[in-house]
């Protein structure tokens, strides 16, 4: 196959292109969220209530208190556990054995005293200066548990992305296998499998996806697995359509004539064909599957927390609509918005640059 002319046509397509790039980009973010985001701890988790609700720009000064179990190094992909303590202040004071400070906030309003010996250095309040005591901004804010907003829709795009790319191939696994062979064989075997295409097709999708969700347990990969088994239908009907019609050429119809097997067939002369189709396919359903997963988190049965997830961070705000800080919910709910629309622009280019009928 000569993929010079679609190549050459992807690049003619601003809008094929920018999507590309688009979800490239939001993918490498979610590779590296923890060597992105200003707080690389696990699940971007280090709450600050004293600081919550900040709107973006913010900054404070912080105190890190180090404590006895220390954490495990920092890793770019999984996050560090964090066993310090660090507390925003608002004001503090130094003695020569001691240092005192105020929390940040109303919360209280009196200095509370820790030892020099409770810091690892040796060189007084000079070290503990400049080890221990820094500014520290937050860019988007901070969420009502006074968590770093930036680095929670870092950390939480890795959700989006993950669940498009883990059901869109079991879609197409499931998918691909039922439909070639309803298509390949025909007669009771494929309508045995239209009858179960036709029945999955009837139950609203996202209570089936509730329903697996609740028997496989509520977690991470339950959602993807979930969303997976409710993505087949599409796939097989799509590719048992193809396979009936390809399979009345002439070159099949050779093929069968000299013996070959029919698994090769299928494998090697039918569904090589089918591959334009699936391709735009997967696109659509990358974007049904962050929509769906974010449905389902802000529904509380998707990604459980601490970890976060953009759904989840809407349903934890979308109060804050009404009052005075609708960011906090609008931020999370553009990046679903923004990653959809880029795979559903990427998937109608493709349609028209491979030439696929609808």
């Amino acid at each position: 196959m000569n993929f010079k002319p679609f190549l050459d046509g992807f690049k003619g397509d601003g809008w094929a292109m920018g999507s590309a790039l688009f979800i490239v980009f939001i993918s490498l973010c979610a590779l590296f969220a923890y060597v992105l985001a200003p707080d690389n701890t696990k699940f971007a988790n280090q709450m600050h209530l004293s600081i919550h609700s900040m709107p973006p720009g913010f900054s404070c000064q912080m105190l890190l208190i180090p404590r006895e179990n220390q954490s495990n190094p920092s890793s770019i992909f999984y996050g560090r556990e964090n066993a310090n303590e660090e507390i925003p202040i608002s004001e503090i004071r130094w003695s020569t054995t001691s240092l005192e400070y105020k929390r940040y906030g109303k919360a209280t309003n009196y200095f509370e005293k820790v030892s020099f010996d409770q810091f690892p250095v040796t060189g007084g309040r000079a070290e503990i200066s400049e080890k221990y005591l820094y500014e520290k901004q937050f860019l988007l804010g901070t969420d009502k548990y006074g968590r770093d907003l930036l680095s929670r829709l870092l950390v939480g795009s890795r959700i989006s992305i993950s669940i498009g790319f883990v059901a869109v191939f079991i879609s197409l696994v499931v998918g691909v296998f039922f439909g070639a062979v309803a298509g390949y064989f025909g007669g009771w075997i494929d309508r045995l499998i239209l009858w179960l295409i036709n029945v999955v097709w009837s139950i609203p999708t996202l209570l089936m996806v509730i329903a697996i969700t609740l028997a496989l347990g509520r977690g991470y990969w339950q959602v993807f697995v979930a969303v997976g088994l409710t993505m087949w239908v599409e796939v097989a009907r799509l590719v048992r359509g193809q396979v009936k019609s390809i399979k009345e050429e002439l070159y099949i119809q050779a093929s069968e004539a000299l013996g070959f097997s029919k698994s090769r067939i299928v494998i090697r002369h039918i569904l090589p064909m089918v591959v334009a189709p699936l391709i735009v396919l997967s696109a659509a359903n990358f974007a049904s599957a962050i929509l769906m997963e974010s449905g389902l988190s802000f529904l509380g049965i998707g990604a459980q927390p601490p970890m976060p997830s953009w759904g989840g961070m809407v349903k934890d705000h979308f109060r804050y609509l009404l009052l005075g800080k609708p960011y906090l919910a609008l931020l999370p709910g553009l990046a679903i918005m923004s990653l959809v629309l880029a795979f559903m622009t990427l998937g109608n280019s493709l349609r028209d640059l491979l030439d696929v009928k609808n």
